[in-house]
């Protein structure tokens, strides 16, 4: 969607503010991208209506604004907008006005519009011996210079991070030494989603590798000896955008599975993997829950019914 044009410049300044106000809550970069970009089409919508203060914004107004959508044609498909994308509106519209309030804009309606009923996507999951095969991968990797074998045993810190500890794409790519005690085997997430701090404890096996990483491997690929993020490019600088997905990738089409080069993995699969391989090990579901920072029992609850395709 292009960013459509808003004349108003309180609008403009809000929409800046929301967007730093994001961000400093610990969302991920897309969700800092979209909220914003989704709720431009909003005050534009306003604008297209005369409406130039929010706080003069009526129940009707938000019931116009979501019929609009309803009726409004995707510029890429030509069709109607599919109700994903108009629940992600109503989403991002929430998540505006809790800011707004917090800015202390008042008499603001409630949102109570039905979310849309969508078909369920399916999450991929890697079973265990899928798993099991990635880590057989990696130990088999040809490694011609110290370069090359730093950042493929950094593979395994991929595993061990968004495997492992079940960490979130952006939770991953910010840690920092500092966060991680090989003592305690506790690894601290300081803003995950919604800006929450929790503890993962992980395993000897997670311990073993991350030890190896730290004190024998990464320094090979640093340039800067100071710098105190875990994942490391092949630049010498931290990992930014997809470059750790890419390397998910990269071990996945080395493997001679076709079921599995078949899936859409990604590192939040990993996540959605050690989700599903806790439950299924008996682990109890709030126990579950803690692990993954969710704070809805519901969403843990989902992965019960992935249960069998593990």
């Amino acid at each position: 969607m292009k960013k459509l044009p808003i004349n108003n410049t309180s609008y403009i300044h809000l929409l800046k503010a929301f967007e730093e106000w994001l961000d400093i809550l610990g969302y991920a970069e897309g969700t800092i991208y979209n909220l914003p970009l989704h709720s431009r089409e909003f005050l534009h919508f306003l604008e297209q209506n005369n409406i130039h203060q929010l706080s003069t914004v009526k129940p009707q107004n938000i019931k116009d604004y979501y019929d609009h959508l309803q009726n409004r044609k995707s510029e890429r498909q030509g069709g109607a907008l599919s109700s994903h994308y108009i629940n992600s509106q109503l989403v991002s519209l929430e998540k505006f006005f809790e800011f707004l309030r917090h800015k202390g804009v008042k008499n603001l309606p409630e949102i109570n519009i039905r979310r849309l009923e969508i078909e369920n996507m399916k999450r991929e999951i890697l079973s265990i011996a899928e798993i099991k095969e990635l880590y057989r991968i990696l130990e088999e990797q040809e490694c011609i210079t110290p370069k090359q074998e730093a950042l493929n045993y950094q593979d395994k810190v991929l595993l061990a991070v968004y495997y492992g500890c079940g960490l979130r794409n952006s939770e991953g790519r910010a840690l920092c030494l500092e966060d991680i005690n090989l003592d305690t085997q506790v690894l601290i997430v300081k803003k995950g989603k919604g800006n929450k701090q929790r503890l993962i404890p992980f395993n000897k096996a997670v311990k073993d590798c991350l030890t190896r990483w730290v004190y024998e491997y990464r320094m090979i690929l640093l340039k800067d000896k100071t710098e105190s993020r875990l994942f490391i490019s092949s630049l010498g600088k931290p990992v930014c955008g997809c470059t750790l997905g890419n390397r998910l990738k990269r071990i996945i089409l080395q493997s001679e599975n076709i079921k599995l080069k078949e899936k859409t993995i990604t590192l939040h699969s990993l996540r959605h993997s050690i989700a599903t391989h806790l439950l299924a090990g008996g682990m109890d579901i709030q126990k579950v829950q803690r692990f993954l920072g969710h704070s809805c029992l519901d969403t843990t609850e989902i992965y019960t019914h992935l249960i069998e395709e593990a």
